[in-house]
């Protein structure tokens, strides 16, 4: 989160960890490419776009902003903040967050900053004039919100905010400057609300990480919010345990600073066990939905958790300071409730425990979970929307492709139709894989999510074959013979 990899602040002694930026050979192949006219295409027509003009501006920011093709009125809205060195562009690319704005119907507005506000592109999060509700950086923020809820219509009860380093702890100074903008936040790698006032306390934010109390922590909250009395957002917290730029004592913090602010304990309510080493924590409120949750990533050093492929929970190209943990933009939008499903629920039956894959063929899935007092039926969601329900402690779900990885949760219901807090989620893969062939540019080989890109050049998905230039102009031949596992076949494809 410093102000060079997506650090929080700029300059000084993480210089060395920063950035590198593309190699000479990689910036002369891609001039070539656009001199041949072989630049990319859109794969849709939606696509990442400035806009101009969408307020006073104070803290002189960028606004860019992904929309999908017939998003209805009443969407939701994602804030996502890039990290320092980063662009709009950047975060765009790698982090996933089109990918769930395409599937679960909402915008995405992707605020920039420039070297011209701070020498490595960070936001000011440490930097009063930029930090303080109603001004500066934040104000712009505020006022990029504002436009594209009146632009597109988007639920001003349903506005979210996240961001990467610099980035995650602006997503701090938004919520506590914002909580009756935003509904919820996520916090990658940042620094807690309230932490710094120049960029010295932020250097000690940073890398030694500030201890205060619990109620200290919330007090910073409640005054940066200009007399805010409720409801606070829900907040999710990610953090690497092998960050060696931004302490992993900062998640810490910023949990001790979202229950109290939120008025609960820090003891979990519960614990899982997610894929890439991720564990997660989550603190209900006294109606018993998350109000916040915290993932640790075992060993994952400073960046974004990423997980490219196609399965519903995985999403984002890996790169510099985006690493493949765990797709951190599904949880958090399944923490929203983005997905569909109705989110934490809004019910008071708990989640279910104990859902287990009982058995798979080539086309079905079969579950079981522990029943839950007070329930008179179950819904089971695939992949965050809902496919069935059943009365028991069981389900089949039928009609799948063979060899291909599918994600359950399953919530209980009450006899008044309330569905309560989903359950942990677990991963099917049916049987019988048949292998698949693909023939498209490279640009479309990446867009569909069968391969990634990296200073230029793409690799193929699970064996990091080199197909060449990132671009319309090279056509590959890409045999899946595993579920998310790509090979070169331009001399055949047995499939």
């Amino acid at each position: 989160m410093n102000p060079t990899s997506p650090h929080p602040l700029p300059r000084r002694s993480w210089r060395r960890t920063w950035p590198r930026p593309a190699s000479a050979a990689a910036l002369v192949l891609s001039l070539i490419a656009v001199v041949l006219g072989l630049s990319p295409a859109p794969a849709q027509a939606a696509s990442l776009q400035q806009v101009t003009g969408f307020g006073s501006n104070p803290g002189s920011l960028q606004m860019f902003q992904y929309a999908p093709d017939n998003l209805p009125p009443g969407a939701p809205l994602v804030v996502a903040l890039h990290g320092c060195t980063q662009s709009a562009t950047d975060y765009y690319s790698h982090s996933g967050w089109p990918k769930y704005a395409d599937m679960y119907g909402f915008a995405v507005v992707f605020p920039q900053t420039t070297s011209s506000n701070n020498a490595n592109s960070c936001f000011n999060w440490f930097q009063s004039s930029d930090y303080t509700r109603g001004q500066g950086e934040a104000l712009s923020i505020k006022q990029m919100v504002d436009y594209a809820t009146s632009h597109y219509g988007s639920d001003p009860g349903r506005v979210f905010v996240t961001g990467l380093s610099a980035g995650g702890a602006m997503t701090s100074v938004m919520l506590a400057d914002y909580p009756d903008v935003f509904a919820g936040g996520a916090i990658d790698s940042g620094i807690p609300a309230g932490c710094a006032t120049d960029l010295s306390s932020g250097l000690t934010c940073q890398n030694s990480a500030v201890s205060k109390t619990p109620q200290q922590w919330g007090d910073a909250v409640r005054n940066a919010s200009g007399g805010w009395g409720g409801p606070w957002p829900r907040v999710a917290v990610w953090q690497g345990t092998g960050d060696t730029t931004v302490n992993p004592a900062n998640a810490t913090e910023e949990r001790d600073q979202w229950t109290n602010v939120w008025g609960i304990g820090r003891t979990p309510s519960s614990t899982t066990t997610l894929t890439g080493g991720t564990t997660q924590a989550v603190y209900n409120d006294s109606s018993g939905k998350p109000a916040v949750e915290t993932f640790s990533v075992s060993g994952m050093a400073h960046g974004l958790a990423v997980n490219p492929g196609s399965g519903t929970d995985q999403c984002g190209s890996t790169g510099t300071y985006y690493l493949n943990y765990i797709c951190s933009s599904y949880w958090t939008a399944r923490f929203w409730g983005l997905d569909g499903a109705g989110g934490g629920g809004t019910g008071s039956l708990p989640a279910p425990t104990g859902l287990t894959v009982t058995g798979t063929t080539d086309t079905t899935a079969s579950l079981a979970w522990s029943a839950v007092s007070g329930a008179t039926s179950y819904n089971v969601y695939r992949g965050g929307s809902k496919v069935g329900s059943a009365t028991g402690t069981s389900y089949t779900d039928t009609g799948l492709g063979s060899g291909t990885k599918y994600t359950y949760t399953v919530a209980a219901v009450d006899s008044g139709g309330a569905v309560g807090t989903r359950s942990s989620a677990v991963s099917a893969t049916t049987t019988g894989y048949q292998p698949q062939c693909f023939t498209d540019n490279n640009y479309n080989q990446v867009a569909a999510g069968r391969a990634h890109q990296s200073l230029g050049y793409v690799y193929a998905d699970g064996s990091d074959q080199n197909m060449g230039l990132y671009n319309v102009g090279v056509t590959h031949t890409l045999e899946e013979t595993l579920s998310g596992y790509y090979v070169i076949a331009d001399s055949g494809c047995p499939a």
